[in-house]
């Protein structure tokens, strides 16, 4: 596949941009500042780019097989995300292109919490990660409202950190995936297994779905 990753030097995007590598696809790695793109692999084709212009979405989309999305913004800058993405899905209009989108967890359900959310479960969301939380959840609303991209929304679970590939993973819906601890958890690198798992094989369209151990 020819597969086009926006935030590509992110914690998630550069998981995402190895994995696609390391299963033979095609990837552009985009990147908003070039002096960040040392890091990725020389496998890669960087391209700079901004997720938040639709015209360089449009470009950098073009004759590809999917776009997928990590960016987050700079903290204090979280109502921007929600116009990121329309400008995102404005651009992919254009091109008829599919979109796999990294999202956040704030939207899920609690399991057991009477239909209570995970952005008002100050045990899961603490006041710092509540604008962020928020805006993903309008980030996601914006998504369910668009009718022509075809487009999925992964919601990771309540924790996303760096880690090792397992290559293991459950998925969900719209509640929050928990183990039999009781935690709500998986690594980066199995989020980045998970996406290219949709890629390769989707199975959710226009809709949001969830991972976790």
């Amino acid at each position: 596949m020819r597969i086009t990753v926006f935030g590509a030097n992110g914690n998630v995007g550069s998981r995402v941009v190895a994995e696609a590598l390391s299963r033979g696809h095609e990837v552009t790695a985009v990147v908003r500042d070039p002096a960040r793109a040392g890091a990725l692999p020389p496998a890669a084709t960087v391209r700079t780019g901004d997720a938040r212009d639709a015209d360089a979405v449009a470009e950098l989309s073009a004759g590809q097989d999917l776009v997928i999305s990590a960016t987050r913004p700079a903290p204090g800058s979280e109502g921007e995300l929600a116009d990121a993405t329309r400008a995102l899905l404005a651009g992919l209009a254009r091109t008829g292109v599919r979109l796999l989108l990294v999202g956040g967890a704030g939207s899920l359900t609690v399991p057991g919490g009477g239909g209570r959310t995970v952005v008002d479960d100050p045990a899961l969301v603490p006041p710092s990660w509540r604008p962020i939380a928020l805006a993903c959840g309008e980030q996601l609303a914006v998504c369910r409202d668009e009718t022509v991209v075809d487009w999925a929304y992964v919601s990771p679970p309540a924790l996303l950190e760096p880690g090792r590939r397992t290559g293991g993973y459950r998925l969900g819906a719209d509640e929050l995936l928990v183990d039999d601890r009781g935690v709500s958890e998986i690594s980066m690198e199995d989020l980045a297994v998970a996406l290219l798992d949709e890629a390769e094989g989707p199975r959710h369209h226009r809709t949001r779905f969830t991972v976790g151990y």
